[in-house]
């Protein structure tokens, strides 16, 4: 049997002294799709930040294993150039770095880490403008500073392209949906849906079942309390969507 690409194991973490995971596991192999729903408050956010290694989080016990490696003894940078890709629900903005420049530096960090050949500046144009063209992106929101001046959408596709170049093995799609009108989230959705290739995986995180109409998982986990309380196929989803988290969330 092959290893998971990511397994999690009784993962508790918390924030400023407030616990927010809780016992929580999750196994996904290569080239699936899993989708994480829960209400307001579950801990989803702080899954996908304590998953990529962000600041303030704190692991109090569980393992997190990816390609068989202790994801919690790496860095932030380290656990990025093994293959592990945050979209994130609010892109910032780095005014003053164009972003061509931001994403060549990427890759190339990303090859450097994989004993690869650095692409020169011809090599990586050539690139970036054909997936690009593929994602609907033109050349001059490539040369625009980072998401600086970018609606939600241009935000979002932007975040597509970047997972087009670096090819994650592990995408995190945190609340991909927020702040989008139902065209932009097509648009995003069809990027998305690209890159679905068999081998790359993704860990899709949201509230609403409507982005699951588009980027179709093949596990949904319904994730309240701080752990995993139900799981499914994508047919879970839209029993959520009639019913709603009344049944998993526990009074305070």
């Amino acid at each position: 049997m092959s290893t998971p690409l990511l397994e999690i194991e009784d993962l508790q973490a918390r924030v400023c002294d407030r616990e927010i995971i809780k016992g929580f596991n999750l196994t996904i192999n290569e080239g699936e799709v899993h989708a994480v729903m829960g209400p307001n408050g579950a801990g989803k956010s702080t899954l996908s930040n304590v998953i990529c290694g962000k600041p303030g989080y704190e692991v109090t016990g569980g393992s997190i294993r990816f390609k068989g490696k202790n994801l919690l003894a790496l860095s932030p940078e380290e656990r990025a150039r093994e293959g592990i890709f945050l979209c994130m629900q609010y892109p910032v903005e780095i005014p003053g770095v164009p972003t061509a420049t931001f994403l060549k530096h990427a890759v190339n960090a990303i090859r450097k880490h994989h004993e690869l050949p650095e692409l020169d500046t011809m090599e990586f144009v050539k690139m970036l403008r054909e997936e690009g063209k593929k994602l609907g992106i033109d050349n001059e929101m490539i040369k625009r500073p980072v998401n600086v001046g970018f609606s939600g959408g241009e935000k979002k596709r932007l975040e597509t392209l970047q997972m087009s170049i670096l090819k994650p093995a592990l995408s995190i799609l945190d609340e991909a949906d927020s702040g989008l009108d139902i065209d932009a989230l097509k648009v995003v959705a069809d990027g998305v849906n690209a890159l679905r290739d068999g081998h790359r995986s993704m860990l899709v995180i949201t509230h609403y079942q409507r982005l699951l109409n588009y980027i179709v998982p093949d596990f949904v986990h319904i994730f309240a309390d701080g752990h995993i309380v139900k799981s499914g196929d994508k047919n879970l989803a839209l029993e959520l969507e009639e019913k709603g988290y009344a049944e998993f969330v526990k009074e305070k």
